[in-house]
């Protein structure tokens, strides 16, 4: 196939068919399909419009769609020759099955968590688009959407562009890709809005949770102990701290990078510990010498300050989770809620530790404070050294 035939068959004409359902999108996603044209021409030896598109419609009739492959990506895969047979209607017809099962087992549809099986109803031809439209249906109208598509495997740089519809309305767009397969949609319903709500709060709390580096922060701010309003003078400060920067980073306000973001965690663990180490050694001298043993407290300080710190870290986290575009609102308060919750477990537990131990023995608490905050600054030093020079993180 010459470089000309190439060129008239990449079915991406302006104003032409290939870009229905796109007319109204965002002058961003036309730039980003723009260059991928421009991309594909300037690669047409290779493949002359590697795309798929997949239509998918959400309406009181359930989840049907379409998605339309190329005849050259489809020839390839069921090892058709020439590849422009697929394009009569009849020579389809015969291969109907066996497109449609190859198909199945690249695109997959989860809807409120759970698999979908997709039931393929028409199959047509669209020559105009060099290509074929798989019409489908697949079960009654969810809350949430998780869509996987790899259509064309041996073609690296293919594309799937998705368009999500409600009630005829277009809702959604994204471009899937071998290294970004994935999409999660949302319903602009209660039920979608409180799907938002449970899988945000999740992943907020999981977070907290196992990242080892914000749990150990908390945990060496809680280690001098305290009575439990200035506890929460603690907490209270750090939660404003990484809101702010949580939902400046998460908009794409303010997005420092994570090599110099993550470093920055764990040296904020390294002061905490080293503070806590100077206030112990405060009040053992204010002991010894028989004064009030009350010194300075600097935790409130250190908790809001470095929060802003640590909400850079929870926002690189969420932005990978991905944030649906129509209820951002609702993914961010959900996810930080989901930390707050974790984080109040974390708070709970090692406050009431200390409390239990400072009362029975004064001791024993001081020596588990002493004892931690030196574990808190060899974590934090360790991370630290491998964040900044090492390929940790």
């Amino acid at each position: 196939m010459g470089p000309s035939l190439r060129s008239e068959r990449t079915g991406l004409r302006p104003g032409g068919p290939a870009f229905n359902g796109w007319d109204r999108a965002s002058c961003g996603t036309r730039l980003l399909l723009a260059v991928a044209v421009v991309l594909c021409a300037a690669r047409a030896d290779a493949h002359p419009a590697p795309f798929s598109f997949l239509d998918l419609n959400l309406d009181a009739r359930g989840v049907h769609g379409s998605i339309i492959v190329h005849d050259l990506d489809a020839a390839h895969d069921l090892g058709i020759d020439p590849p422009e047979g697929l394009l009569d209607p009849a020579v389809a017809a015969r291969h109907r099955n066996a497109l449609q099962a190859l198909v199945t087992g690249r695109l997959r549809l989860a809807m409120d968590g759970e698999a979908r099986v997709i039931e393929w109803t028409t199959l047509e031809v669209v020559p105009e688009r060099f290509g074929l439209r798989l019409s489908f249906t697949a079960g009654p109208r969810p809350a949430r959407v998780a869509v996987h598509a790899v259509i064309f495997p041996y073609d690296p740089v293919h594309q799937t562009f998705v368009n999500v519809y409600e009630e005829g309305q277009l809702r959604q767009q994204n471009i899937l890709t071998a290294d970004d397969p994935e999409l999660q949609y949302y319903a602009g319903t209660t039920q979608g809005r409180l799907a938002v709500v449970r899988t945000f709060v999740a992943s907020g709390i999981e977070h907290i949770l196992i990242g080892p580096d914000h749990v150990l922060f908390l945990v060496g701010l809680m280690l001098l102990g305290g009575t439990f309003r200035h506890l929460a003078l603690i907490v209270t400060a750090f939660t404003i701290g990484h809101s702010i920067t949580l939902s400046l980073a998460a908009l794409d306000i303010v997005s420092p990078p994570a090599r110099f973001i993550e470093p920055l965690i764990a040296l904020t663990i390294v002061v905490v510990g080293t503070d806590n180490l100077f206030v112990l050694q405060d009040r053992r001298r204010a002991r010894a010498e028989g004064a009030n043993a009350t010194s300075r407290d600097a935790r409130p300080l250190f908790a809001g300050f470095f929060g802003l710190v640590h909400g850079f870290g929870f926002a690189s986290v969420l932005k990978e989770f991905g944030l649906p575009r129509d209820a951002l609102a609702w993914s961010l308060v959900s996810f930080n809620l989901g930390v707050e919750v974790g984080q109040l477990v974390i708070v709970v537990v090692v406050a009431v530790a200390l409390a239990l131990a400072g009362r029975e023995r004064p001791a024993l608490a001081a020596a588990v404070a002493r004892v931690g905050s030196i574990g808190v600054i060899l974590a934090g030093t360790y991370w630290f050294v491998d964040r900044l020079f090492g390929t940790g993180g």
